[in-house]
């Protein structure tokens, strides 16, 4: 049996069955902003910093 576009049986379905399955599988985030492959394997670890106001600013010498 063959289905139509107005009553698709069992066999057309499955297809789109399968394509959403795979969808599901994708998080979110990636569906709504996808980063490239490549790029994600050539973004920087974030390197830790000093805490905001823990800067010495005047110079040795100057207490």
């Amino acid at each position: 049996m063959s289905g139509t576009g107005d009553i698709p049986d069992g066999e057309d379905l499955e297809a789109l069955r399968d394509e959403i399955d795979e969808l599901k599988k994708i998080p979110e985030e990636e569906l709504i902003s996808p980063l490239p492959a490549d790029l994600a394997r050539e973004e920087p670890t974030p390197a830790p910093t000093d805490a905001i106001g823990s800067e010495e600013w005047t110079p040795p010498g100057d207490d």
